[in-house]
């Protein structure tokens, strides 16, 4: 079932009753610090939530019924009834393991190729919300203070990781990329507080990045996250949050739409470089382009 939000807009290819919490993590960095502690109450009592009335969510939250209100307005929802029943069909239903949550069996091709594209720039516009962009000044000063540049990145996340080691190197920047457990953690333990880890992480719990990023928390070495929860553990454990705007669900293996998203953030930090070190970096853009040029026929 498609939802038409209270504006009249219709968000394509979400599945409202199969999103709710995941939704509310997508949203989270767009609420108000009241409509936060409704998402808060809600992701951690999901349970008891759906046996609330309108007025004891409120009650819960030590915040008014038209502050809970707005919250559901902000998830796309005209009611609290029909929050209430997307959220125990969300909380009752088995898990429905697809590639993506949009595409239904017998869709053809090009229903999969209008629904995949659609989901994605609706991300992509979501995403304007959703990135800091104090967090990405933070992101470029540590990059261009840092001693070494430290990225991680395990699973489809080392692909973004990649492309991010390749766009600094470009720029002249004494980084390194790795995506092996053991190896993480042998470079991140040598890192320094002069020195910046870069984590790429779609959850944000994957344990390989998390026990690297403790690793450089210890030697006091700065951290930038680009993950798609403000929530999650490697959120919280590090000081520079990019987050991308995702309509997956947290533990998709094949996190699509986050993984574009990702990278166009890289883009945005490249280009935020560039724009910041002016035509001196010019040279150095025309140095690796040349080297790069010489292996081709």
């Amino acid at each position: 079932m498609l939802y038409r939000t209270h504006l009249g807009r219709r968000k394509v290819g979400i599945a409202v009753e199969d999103r709710v919490l995941s939704l509310i993590r997508v949203k989270y960095n767009t609420f108000s610090s009241s409509q936060k502690e409704v998402a808060d109450y809600v992701l951690n009592h999901a349970e008891d939530v759906m046996m609330h009335t309108l007025s004891e969510i409120a009650e819960a939250c030590h915040v008014s019924e038209t502050t809970v209100l707005r919250f559901l307005h902000k998830i796309h929802f005209k009611s609290y009834q029909l929050f209430r029943i997307s959220l125990t069909r969300d909380l009752s239903k088995e898990h429905n393991h697809t590639i993506s949550e949009d595409v239904k069996a017998g869709d053809t091709e090009g229903q999969i190729m209008q629904k995949i594209i659609t989901a994605t720039m609706a991300s992509l516009k979501d995403s304007l919300a959703v990135i800091d962009a104090d967090s990405l000044h933070g992101f470029v000063d540590r990059i261009l203070g840092a001693q070494r540049v430290l990225i991680i990145g395990v699973g489809a996340s080392a692909a973004v990781a990649l492309d991010l080691f390749h766009k600094l190197i470009k720029l002249g920047v004494s980084a390194v990329q790795e995506n092996d457990p053991h190896l993480i953690n042998i470079l991140a333990s040598d890192l320094t507080e002069k020195d910046f880890l870069i984590v790429v992480s779609h959850s944000g719990e994957s344990r390989e990045v998390l026990d690297g990023t403790h690793l450089a928390r210890e030697n006091h070495c700065a951290v930038g996250a680009i993950t798609s929860y403000s929530k999650s553990t490697l959120s919280h454990a590090s000081d520079y949050v990019l987050c991308s705007s995702s309509l997956e669900t947290r533990y998709r293996s094949d996190a699509m739409t986050s993984r574009i998203i990702q990278l166009v953030i890289v883009d945005i930090l490249y280009v935020s470089i560039v724009t910041r070190l002016g035509k001196s970096i010019f040279p150095q853009i025309y140095k690796t382009r040349m080297a790069v040029a010489k292996n081709k026929t």
